[in-house]
């Protein structure tokens, strides 16, 4: 074995991956594991999708000739070895930091990276699309989707299935069977592949897959001695009557997705056929780091954490989601009828606290946000009271569900509207600012964003048990934050008045910067301004749009897409007013930094007073 640098900035990657012994592809693993471990610990992010996914990264690098054949990560959350691999890293320090690398995928990032990722289930329909263009075009190449079990729960992945399995496109689907998407997966469709995952090979392969890979070649000698002198453990692999091939796939696996060698063989067999396959690999999520591997759920997705005691800085039990799932749970102790619903996400949002104690009424649907609502909608037609936590961004997907399958039939269901506003390191794809302007647009809708822990008590209470239709709760990423001198509990509007004649309107999260902006106002510049804090925003009060009608100037600080925020409803009624909202698409880096240069933090809050009022003199 010649001398081979393990340096992966000096690397000529993913080239050189094609002329690597197992030996040495077992070293870079390590190698690779090493830095995945030590940046994450640093900068946060998904550190137990990728250390399952190293050695699968490495293979499709070896078989597959990236950017000529196209890789499409479904979520893009298990893609950071796909990122060392393909030219970023000298960069990767900066994965998730403001400027510095993404922690999806993305094509202006890099011509490696085929397809925009963050949400599941999409990689399926994704991949088809770019593997039909393809076809169209006369390019042989080869197209690979990469999901999860988890993200085959999703009803897009099923519905991309139909299409893809007949489509005589070169479409390879590579299922990393992990049993987990964030929690444990659920359902027929787990419980299916978990049969797949340990079921022994029976049947041998069609002739005709022989007579490809002898006339197939295969860049790279170690890959090629391997296919040449395997065809019957390649033969073995490929399983038949599966669903997948009911729906027009062929099927390869299941394959060790920590075996390099077995990898090669198995994905080289699928490239060789050349119709739609879906390869099966089984993989540990966290392999390779023990802290992980004993609990891949809560290093699915980390802040920074100590690499000495290897404890992740997981959702905190006074965080927004621990207080949602707390409160829910002692008002469902006394009410029967309430029931709890996730899509997967059942530590995120702070449920684990239901389904501990209230199992028969808690329900993980998995990843199906739009089957979740159109459940939800069931269960409150059957005289229930389900409640359906969800991230804000996730809570986009089910759009038609909220209006066709609960609002018009006027039924009543709580969603808890988790990570509302800006969330930080995980970029344009996560960031929840989206939720008021379509939420909005929806009859039959009522919308709180409290500012606080008890606020958020007191409007979840509400909600469930005094509100009528469509109740929307919705709260930010992280913890209370207001100090205890002006903590409110109120469901209504809460008003810190001193006479001024002018005002800042926000809610949620910025009332805390709003009192630090009035503060500041007052002790270095010696100017009053009220601050006017809706609890609930939507619909909008009569009495609100009064009070406001008093003030020569209103400046209004929404931390949500501008159009339709609160601030342009506001204005169309009449209301002279000062907006200030979010403009496009918000990329990743630390919120408070985001909230900032978005002119949303106190600075910049007291800064715009400032001009006007410089402006006006």
């Amino acid at each position: 074995m010649k001398n081979r640098s393990f340096d992966l900035t000096e690397m000529d990657l993913p080239k050189e991956l094609k002329s690597m012994s197992y030996e040495e592809c077992a070293k870079l693993a390590q190698v690779i594991r090493k830095k995945l471990i030590t940046t994450v610990s640093k900068n946060g992010g998904h550190l137990s999708s990728n250390l399952g996914t190293v050695e699968l990264t490495i293979s499709l690098h070896r078989v597959f000739d990236s950017p000529k054949d196209k890789i499409v990560w479904d979520v893009g959350h298990q893609a950071y070895t796909h990122k060392l691999l393909t030219g970023r890293a000298d960069k990767f320090n900066t994965i998730r930091t403001e400027g510095g690398l993404s922690g999806f995928t993305r094509p202006d990032e890099s011509e490696h990276d085929a397809f925009v990722s963050g949400h599941s289930s999409t990689s399926i329909s994704a991949a088809l699309g770019i593997a039909t263009a393809m076809k169209l075009k006369k390019d042989k190449h080869h197209t690979i989707a990469v999901l999860g079990d988890g993200a085959l729960t999703g009803g897009e992945s099923f519905e991309g299935l139909n299409n893809a399995g007949k489509s005589g496109t070169n479409l390879i689907i590579v299922l990393n069977y992990n049993e987990m998407s964030i929690s444990k997966n659920v359902g027929a469709t787990a419980k299916y592949l978990s049969t797949l995952r340990t079921k022994e090979s029976y049947h041998k392969t069609k002739t005709a897959v022989e007579k490809v890979l002898d006339s197939t070649p295969v860049v790279g000698a170690p890959i090629k001695k391997v296919v040449r002198g395997s065809k019957n453990v390649i033969k073995d692999m490929i399983i038949h009557s599966t669903m997948f091939e009911d729906l027009g796939f062929e099927f390869v696996g299941p394959i060790d997705g920590h075996n390099i060698e077995e990898l090669d063989e198995g994905l080289c067999a699928a490239k060789a056929l050349g119709v739609p396959t879906v390869v099966l690999v089984n993989t540990q999520k966290g392999h390779g780091y023990p802290p992980a591997e004993a609990n891949p759920g809560g290093y699915h997705g980390v802040g920074a954490f100590d690499l000495s005691t290897g404890n992740p800085d997981v959702v905190s039990e006074d965080s927004f989601s621990a207080i949602f799932g707390k409160k829910l749970l002692d008002i469902a102790y006394k009410d029967k009828r309430i029931c709890a619903i996730t899509a997967a996400m059942k530590f995120g949002t702070g449920l684990q606290y239901f389904h501990r104690a209230l199992p028969d009424r808690f329900f993980d649907v998995g990843i199906a946000e739009q089957h979740a609502v159109t459940f939800a909608a069931g269960l409150a037609a059957g005289g229930m009271i389900p409640v359906f936590a969800v991230y804000s961004t996730f809570l986009q997907r089910s759009y038609d569900q909220l209006i066709h399958d609960l609002a018009i039939m006027d039924t009543h269901a709580v969603i808890g509207v988790d990570r509302a506003g800006i969330v930080g390191e995980d970029g344009e794809t996560h960031q929840g600012i989206f939720d008021i302007p379509y939420l909005t647009t929806i009859p039959n809708m009522t919308i709180y964003s409290p500012s606080n822990n008890p606020e958020l008590e007191m409007c979840l209470e509400k909600a469930l048990l005094e509100d009528k239709g469509i109740c929307a709760v919705r709260y930010p990423r992280g913890a209370d934050e207001v100090r205890t001198d002006n903590r409110t509990a109120s469901v209504d509007v809460v008003t810190h008045c001193n006479g001024s004649e002018m005002c800042i309107l926000t809610y949620g999260r910025l009332y805390n910067e709003a009192l630090t902006a009035q503060k500041r106002l007052l002790n270095e510049k010696e100017i009053s301004i009220d601050i006017i804090k809706p609890v609930k925003i939507f619909p909008i009060e009569d009495s609100l749009i009064e009070t406001l009608k008093g003030y020569k100037k209103v400046f209004i600080f929404e931390e949500c897409y501008r159009n339709g925020s609160i601030g342009e409803k506001i204005a169309a009624k009449g209301i002279d007013c000062d907006l200030s909202a979010i403009n496009g698409f918000v990329k990743h880096g630390k919120t408070n930094d985001l909230l900032d240069e978005l002119g949303l933090s106190s600075f910049r809050m007291t800064e715009k007073i400032m001009r006007y009022l410089n402006e006006k003199a």
